[in-house]
């Protein structure tokens, strides 16, 4: 006993083994609860669902900043919900990024859900590295902070200036690119599959091909981890506690994908959510500075601007855009994705063996 309580009350990164146990504990059976219990049926999600599934979420997180009170302190409540409001709303533009992703590689809704849970695993691990890598410079060389501040002033103000959102050209994506040259893909969608293995004509030996759930799931990781290049920086900027930094993260990130499927549908109304962002984004940056000439923003007064700043963005939007019809982003194809999608809705092919 004596020796597990050590293990136990061993701090790691700053914090308590146990308080990060138990945090993993959380994801995990909310992991195990959202794809084994409630999805273990491929199946369309409609916005009800992606709702109640968003309000379950949200719930979790903040039920986790209260235990986070209650165990380090107000102080360290209030960055845990500062930096779960500020992760979900710069993690909105991604959603539009997923959106078009999933329509060039015509990924039926069916099959969304399954690309998006297991993207999230990539998100616990990927983000991890970031912000190890992150704490480790901050703790090391505290003048990153201001290098973080500069980017995040940078960011807000090109946010804030662009006229239109770019759309990625995905087919000169080169890490999509790089995959179809070293793996064999099929343009055929095969059920949930992301590998499947195929007999070639000519051929008598199956072969492992990697199918367009697989190469979109890719594309949806490699978003985040660019998307992750503006947030990480914004949350280190309100706190250097490693623990609420990731805790924080992959709370509003679960939320956030299992909002995808209502989001998806309402983008189009969220015209000036961009404009907010990015006064949030000056406002953080500004506070690094702040800090370092004059003194710490209280961490109730940073929630209260960041609310205040993205709460005001989304009702204008809102206002502005009422009576407003979705639009669909034209996105290409990839070739032949279109046929296969409707094709899914047929037997699969006989060949198929995972």
């Amino acid at each position: 006993m004596t020796a597990l309580h050590a293990f136990l009350t061993t701090p790691f990164l700053g914090t308590s083994t146990w308080l990060w146990l138990v945090f993993m504990a959380i994801v995990i059976g909310l992991l195990v609860l959202d794809l084994g219990v409630l999805h273990r049926q491929d199946r369309e999600i409609e916005m009800r669902e992606s709702l109640l599934l968003y309000s379950g979420y949200f719930s979790v997180g903040v039920l986790f900043g209260v235990w986070v009170w209650y165990q380090l302190g107000a102080q360290s409540a209030l960055e845990f919900y500062t930096g779960f409001l500020v992760e979900q709303s710069l993690s909105m533009d991604n959603v539009f990024v997923m959106a078009m992703i999933f329509g060039f590689f015509a990924i039926p809704r069916r099959y969304q859900h399954r690309v998006l849970f297991w993207g999230i695993l990539g998100v616990v691990i990927l983000r991890a590295i970031m912000i190890g890598v992150g704490a480790a410079l901050v703790e090391n060389f505290a003048w990153v902070l201001y290098i973080f501040g500069a980017f995040l002033l940078f960011t807000g103000v090109k946010m804030a200036l662009s006229k239109e959102d770019s759309h990625p050209d995905l087919a000169s994506n080169p890490v999509l690119k790089f995959v179809r040259r070293h793996m064999r893909v099929t343009d055929e969608i095969h059920g949930s599959h992301f590998f499947v293995r195929l007999t070639p004509p000519g051929e008598n030996k199956a072969l492992r091909y990697a199918t367009p759930l697989f190469l979109a799931l890719v594309l949806i990781e490699l978003a985040d981890l660019v998307f992750a290049v503006d947030s990480v920086p914004a949350i280190f900027a309100i706190t250097q506690d490693p623990f609420i930094v990731y805790t924080s993260n992959i709370f509003a990130i679960l939320g956030l994908r299992s909002l995808y499927f209502a989001l998806s549908a309402l983008m189009h109304r969220f015209v000036y959510l961009k404009y907010a962002l990015a006064l949030v984004l000056i406002f953080i940056g500004c506070k690094i500075f702040y800090h370092g000439m004059v003194g710490k923003v209280p961490a109730l007064l940073s929630l209260g601007v960041t609310f205040a700043l993205l709460l005001g963005g989304v009702l204008v939007s809102l206002l502005k855009t009422r009576g407003d019809k979705a639009v669909a982003p034209a996105v290409p194809t990839q070739p032949g994705a279109g046929a296969e999608a409707k094709a899914d809705n047929k037997a699969e092919d006989s060949q198929l063996r995972t």
